[in-house]
């Protein structure tokens, strides 16, 4: 784990009516030993693997999704033998990327490689199988950080084309249904299906009402993967925002003077989650939030004497999506 020295942790409660975080990471078998490496176009990507190969495919397809795609996606290899998939996802976990998939593999490979992010508490894994035998196995997991897409054709990579074309857009600018995907077919299932694999928490890429979109955009607990998202944004973003205000001074006190600083820092991320729409807005437009910052009268002895300071909390409304209507009407004759 990295070094740090704050911590921010936020529990989803229900109902509660400056970092990124979109890079993709392909894990790709490779012989030799393990690397890791981040690519901005598919060209450099051509350097390092033949265009035959799984990673080169995979990239393409996060690279190809038109003006919204990544800028760079980031490859890990590791060889199979010495070293596993799992292995070198551990190995890179602190690296530069957000959305972790597998250039190819089963489903014990993709349970391997949810594990690992589960058992890490951040981030995201994404897989797609062909089969509701194979999601119905990982459903079963119930994984809060692992999406799984359902389609016909694994060679075009769905999940891949979905991060590459939109999990770099702004966090908590977007949801993960109704997503066109580039240089992806929608897959033939029927509303019966289709069902069938929304209540496993899967979703697909289907045609409706004559589009061509994504049908849901869950992961394996039935969470949406925006609100996963939206909650590492504040978290990584608070957490480094802090950590440069004491960085910055020479010293924050352990006072009524230094304890607003922090709330202030704090504040600012809220405020730009509002903006970006993570965060509910009022009918006035200001965000749903409340933040409380505890003066040192409130705080203990103990805690003036390790430094550490506790006081600080906050609770916000999540701005969600609509992903139904249903609209009344009468006609008069």
């Amino acid at each position: 784990m990295p070094l740090k020295d704050v911590t921010v942790i936020i529990n989803i409660k229900k109902p509660s009516a400056l970092i990124g975080l979109g890079t993709p990471l392909i894990l790709a078998e490779k012989a030799g030993e393990p690397s890791f490496k981040i690519y901005g176009d598919i060209e450099g990507v051509k350097a390092d693997f033949a265009e035959d190969t799984d990673p080169y495919k995979a990239a393409r397809v996060a690279f190809k999704q038109g003006d919204t795609s990544t800028a760079k996606v980031a490859i890990a290899t590791y060889d199979g033998t010495e070293v596993t998939a799992a292995e070198a996802l551990e190995q890179y976990y602190n690296e530069d990327w957000y959305f972790v998939s597998l250039a190819t593999g089963t489903v014990a490979d993709f349970i391997a490689i949810s594990d690992v992010v589960e058992g890490e508490g951040f981030k995201i894994a994404a897989h797609t199988v062909d089969s509701l035998e194979d999601l119905t196995t990982l459903s079963a997991k119930k994984y809060d950080r692992t999406f799984v897409m359902m389609h016909d054709k694994l060679e075009q990579y769905p999940h891949l084309a979905l991060i590459g074309g939109h999990g770099s857009k702004p966090v908590g600018s977007i949801t993960y249904k109704f997503k066109k995907l580039i240089g992806v077919d929608p897959a033939p299932y029927d509303a019966t299906t289709l069902l069938g694999i929304h209540a496993l928490n899967g979703f697909a890429y289907v045609a409706k009402n004559g589009n061509y979109q994504t049908s849901e955009g869950t992961v394996l607990s039935g969470e949406y993967i925006d609100v996963i998202h939206g909650k590492d944004w504040v978290k990584v973003n608070m957490e480094q925002a802090i950590s440069t205000l004491f960085i910055n001074n020479d010293k924050i006190a352990f006072d009524d003077v230094g304890i607003p600083q922090i709330e202030g820092e704090a504040r600012t991320i809220l405020e730009i989650a509002g903006q970006q729409g993570i965060i509910a807005a009022d009918d006035a437009g200001q965000p749903l939030y409340t933040l409380t910052a505890k003066d040192r009268a409130q705080t203990s002895a103990q805690d003036r004497v390790e430094r550490h300071y506790k006081g600080l909390s906050f609770s916000l409304e999540l701005a969600g999506a609509i992903h139904e209507a249903t609209v009344y009407g009468e006609m008069v004759v």
